[in-house]
């Protein structure tokens, strides 16, 4: 048992977790942050490409833009909270503390623009942001007196104790012959920023680890979650000539904001008949569009002729050299699992239904982006409530609690277990709970979940594998997913058609 009691426990790296980890230091707080990842990439947050939106003069319409996107669905409390903290975060902790140098046109930044935006600002650097917002604010840190960072560590369950939070299981992955080292880790508070569910699906813009751990240990240790219907699908991410690809990468936002257009397989553009926006419509509105030109026509290419693609966007620009594709002939793209726009509710300081339980970034519901996400508001969220879960997690007492360290009793899982089980969850989840689904579609898969979800805990009982855990957690998820969009009517990125289909979309005007 490790004899580590920090104030506070983080659970992820991302900005979210970052951002947590900061608020909390500056609180005077020690705090421990464990995560998964054992490099930078494993992030979520390090994938980001198109930028961080911000606040410049036009407060109002940022706010109405979110609201916009988010088919109405926003916490309006909460959208006000991004908006009025947005650029105090930005210049606090990206430019004044970790030194970002965001790109600019000679005359200060280069502000861009994304789909659903009504004005350019965001802030960007070519189209790998997160890398380059991440890994500096990652080696700030490592290198605070206040902060320690352990790394292939991953949380198996929370601890709990008449409905508090009391730390956290932690599977160091470091015991002896590489057997799971598993510790009760004791904390004042504890933030979960654990990132999203690319896991659940097959095809994912996130990393391989984003399996839902956040939102199903909350979930099950009895916290509330909320919005877990509007699964958002971005619209553009490579998927080869053959329609299909082993390194799937995204074509940022930012390719249609500066004048790149979708395509079918006739080379008809598609996008202006659909919203008066045409491709900076609403990520839902253009994931389906490009979904139905895909099935009607065999493929959409991503137009950026009229582009200087290698020069705008270097990063992209070597994605496809990688890949043998020539971005002059168009780039293949379909609709990918890109964002969980809810979560483990919480309110405007990180706090969940538990006590002393926080959560930020992409595993938190914070009501800001409601049945779909604005562009380039995933990193600003999760810098905005990191910070202030952060801070709100300080001055608690750590208590120790019973907590019996979790054993393996049972012999070594059967060969390919969890890599079976996996491919079986993701197939269901694309199959019934996808793009767009269907009430009795939605009834098969969560009774499928629930069968699976079954074979899962039968193991978990006895054994304390990180890969059990981790199928575990997706299982959990991919059934509040299902659940929480049986019971919900269409809206944003959740969309009913009950076996009649959708031919045109509503536009959605901006309030």
């Amino acid at each position: 048992m490790t004899d580590e009691k920090p104030d506070v426990l983080v659970v992820g790296s991302g900005i979210a977790g970052c951002a947590a980890a900061l608020g909390a230091a500056r609180e005077g707080a020690d705090v421990l942050v464990a995560t998964k990842a054992t490099k930078p990439e494993d992030a979520t947050s390090d994938w980001a490409q198109g930028g961080i939106a911000v606040t410049r003069d036009d407060p109002a319409s940022f706010a109405a833009d979110i609201r916009a996107a988010s088919d109405g669905e926003a916490d309006p409390e909460s959208v006000d909270t991004l908006v009025a903290n947005a650029r105090e975060a930005v210049d606090d902790v990206l430019l004044d503390t970790l030194g970002v140098e965001f790109d600019g046109d000679g005359d200060g930044y280069d502000f861009g623009r994304e789909a659903a935006h009504s004005a350019r600002r965001i802030l960007h650097v070519d189209a790998s942001t997160g890398r380059h917002v991440l890994r500096p604010f990652l080696a700030h840190l490592q290198a605070h007196d206040r902060v320690t960072v352990l790394e292939d560590t991953a949380a198996l369950d929370l601890i709990t104790h008449e409905g508090r939070v009391h730390g956290a299981y932690l599977d160091r992955g470091d015991g002896i012959d590489g057997e799971a080292a598993v510790e009760s880790v004791f904390a004042g508070a504890t933030v979960l920023a654990t990132g999203g569910i690319g896991a659940c699906y097959g095809r994912s813009t996130n990393p391989e680890g984003a399996t839902g751990d956040g939102v199903a240990m909350a979930a099950l240790a009895g916290a509330e979650t909320a919005d877990m219907q509007y699964v958002q699908f971005h619209p553009t991410a490579y998927v080869g000539s053959d329609g299909e690809s082993d390194e799937p990468f995204l074509v940022s936002e930012a390719v249609r904001g500066e004048g790149g257009v979708l395509v079918n397989a006739d080379g008809e553009r598609f996008m202006p008949g659909v919203h008066p926006d045409a491709e900076l419509a609403p990520r839902d509105v253009v994931a389906r569009a490009v979904a139905r030109e895909r099935e009607r026509t065999g493929e959409v290419r991503l137009d950026v002729s009229k582009l200087d693609f290698a020069a705008e966007f270097p990063d992209l620009a070597a994605l496809c050299a990688d890949r043998g594709v020539d971005p002059a002939e168009g780039i293949p793209v379909a609709p990918s699992e890109h964002f969980l726009c809810g979560g483990v509710a919480v309110d405007g300081r990180g706090r969940t239904s538990l006590d002393r339980l926080f959560a930020a970034g992409e595993c938190a519901r914070t009501g800001v982006h409601g049945a779909n996400r604005l562009a380039s508001t995933s990193l600003l969220e999760g810098l905005v409530w990191g910070l202030r879960a952060g801070e709100a997690a300080t001055g608690h007492e750590v208590e120790r609690v019973e907590a019996p360290l979790p054993r393996d009793s049972d012999p070594a899982l059967p060969p390919s277990f969890a890599e079976t089980k996996f491919r079986r969850l993701q197939t269901l989840m694309d199959e019934y709970v996808g793009l767009e689904r269907d009430s009795a579609d939605l009834q098969r898969a969560t009774a499928a979940l629930m069968r699976l979800k079954g074979e899962v805990d039968a193991y978990t009982r006895t054994r304390t594998s990180r890969g059990l855990y981790e199928l575990r957690n997706a299982c959990v998820t991919a059934l509040l997913v299902a659940r929480a969009a049986s019971e919900s009517p269409s809206a944003g990125c959740h969309r009913l058609v009950d076996g009649e289909g959708d031919t045109q979309e509503e536009p959605r005007a901006r309030p």
